[in-house]
């Protein structure tokens, strides 16, 4: 039931993006296209196994070939024509009337409108800034963002004062990415690096711009928060060899002379940890962005949670946005899933480790895997695993956890950056509602629960440039890193394992 639910959202997501892409005709179907492409030997191989009819490793294999070729094929065709004029008139008409209707930047101001080719509605700062307890924009500052603005970039036609900046309604005359960079060198021209320059939408869906001084953008990290950032670092390793010596049958804070046991497997999951970081700190790097020292959350069931990471750096679109987001879970997963595919072909008599064949029920990926590669010897009662079979799996799982779109986590930034705000925003809800009810189940949903609520509910702060969307290869690739999520963490079924072979 859970694979056929899997399935069955998969399938909804896949129609909508459809949906979406039908209006750009040839170029949205293409697109669409190269989607499904990405995400139909993953479909398949669900939709036969929930039916308990599973491939060999050359067959899944086969079909990943076949998917990668087509997708490569069709990114040619799509490159050759998006140079067609009217495809770039289509997708900028479609840009402009379907941008997230959400964003942090919500003035408390009349939302009153000025037809266009009016004048601008104007309001100086001593106007409407006497009862405010913030240091309104210095006239001559005012005056100077104003003069950036012409009928080739943005027609501003109200003015209106917004914290220490100033906020400008109007209609955008161009693609929003090569507005803003006029706009932004313009703006530096004029004030320096003293302002920022935001181009976001507005409540009712309207391009609008945000001029707020640099200072209140984020700040580096202190050396008090760096200092703790390393107190977390020691303690998640300790955690790790914990974790490590508990899978191998004693605790380790008992028998610390035994730490030499638990070495392999636990500086193994340590490896994890830092592929993971290095994948958002080498894309960070790639894009000039700074971010925080890694804050690692540690936990004795699985050794870390993971870690949370600011931004240092306001990004400029979402784009960039998605692949920091996206870069420490796919070389921290990828990591996993091939030591854990290592693992299991390594796997047989005289293994290290004896576990019950349920082990391989609490993850649909991790169970359609090892019948795969184990075969029958799933239907014994006590299965020999290879370590690294255990070191996959946990790396899987911390992977998935930090996948959730929820808040700041790296999945609830990837939902961000490919479906807006406001989308964002609801994943976050449903996400919590989710990881409630799967606390009568699991209690480390719970932590993982009262974490986010507390330390990560809140969206990432918005992207200077906020109107692109990331394209078409970006939005699959978030949704089949939220497809490995979930089969990662629902468990296979007594029914369905039971069919499969999965157990005695």
């Amino acid at each position: 039931m859970v694979t056929v639910l899997i399935l069955l959202i998969a399938l909804g997501v896949l129609g909508w993006g459809l949906y979406r892409s039908l209006p750009l005709g040839k170029f949205g179907i293409l697109a669409w296209l190269q989607s499904v492409l990405l995400m139909a030997p993953w479909l398949l191989f669900f939709a036969l196994f929930a039916v308990g009819i599973y491939l060999n490793l050359a067959a899944v294999l086969l079909l990943l070939l076949i998917s990668i070729t087509g997708y490569v094929l069709l990114g040619r065709r799509l490159r050759s024509l998006s140079q067609d004029p009217q495809v770039q008139e289509k997708m900028a008409m479609l840009k402009n009337s379907t941008a997230p209707s959400a964003s942090s930047f919500d003035p408390a101001s009349s939302t009153d409108e000025t037809p266009e080719g009016s004048s601008a509605k104007s309001v100086t700062p001593s106007e409407e800034t006497a009862s405010l307890d913030v240091i309104p924009m210095p006239a001559e500052d005012l005056k100077a963002v104003q003069g950036i603005f012409g009928i080739d970039t943005f027609f501003a036609t109200e003015t209106l004062p917004y914290q220490e900046g100033v906020i400008f309604k109007g209609n955008l005359r161009g693609e929003a990415a090569d507005v803003h960079e006029r706009l932004s060198s313009s703006l530096k021209e004029r004030v320096g690096d003293r302002y920022n320059l935001f181009l976001v939408p507005a409540p009712d869906s309207r391009p609008t711009i945000v001029v707020l001084p640099s200072r209140n953008g984020p700040q580096p990290s202190t050396t008090a928060q760096r200092l703790i950032a390393l107190l977390l670092a020691l303690f998640t390793f300790a955690t790790c060899m914990e974790t490590a010596g508990l899978f191998l049958g004693f605790d380790l804070l008992n028998e610390i002379s035994r730490y030499s046991e638990a070495f392999p497997l636990g500086i193994g999951i340590v490896l994890i940890l830092a592929a993971h970081e290095l994948g958002h700190w080498l894309t960070a790097e790639r894009y000039q962005v700074r971010l925080s020292p890694p804050f690692f959350i540690p936990t004795w069931q699985i050794g870390s949670f993971g870690a949370l990471t600011r931004f240092e750096t306001l990004l400029k679109n979402r784009s960039i946005l998605f692949d920091i987001s996206l870069a420490g879970p796919a070389v921290g997963g990828v990591l996993s899933l091939v030591a854990l595919v290592i693992g299991l072909v390594l796997s047989g008599p005289g293994s290290l480790f004896q576990v019950p064949t349920e082990f391989f029920q609490g993850s649909i990926l991790v169970g359609m895997l090892a019948r795969i590669v184990l075969g029958a010897e799933l239907q014994q009662s006590i299965v020999s695993i290879h370590p690294l079979t255990i070191l996959g799996w946990l790396g899987l799982v911390i992977t998935a956890l930090n996948l959730m779109p929820a808040g700041q986590l790296d999945g609830g930034r990837v939902m961000q950056a490919v479906y807006g705000r406001k989308v964002a925003r609801w994943s976050t809800i449903i996400t919590l509602i989710v990881l409630g009810i799967a606390t009568f189940a699991n209690p480390l949903a719970l932590y993982w629960a009262v974490l986010i609520l507390f330390l990560q509910r809140g969206l990432e702060r918005p992207c200077l440039e906020e109107l692109s969307e990331p394209d078409d290869a970006r939005a699959a690739l978030g949704l089949l890193a939220f497809f490995l999520m979930a089969a990662t963490l629902l468990p296979v079924t007594p029914a369905l394992a039971g069919r499969l072979g999965i157990g005695g």
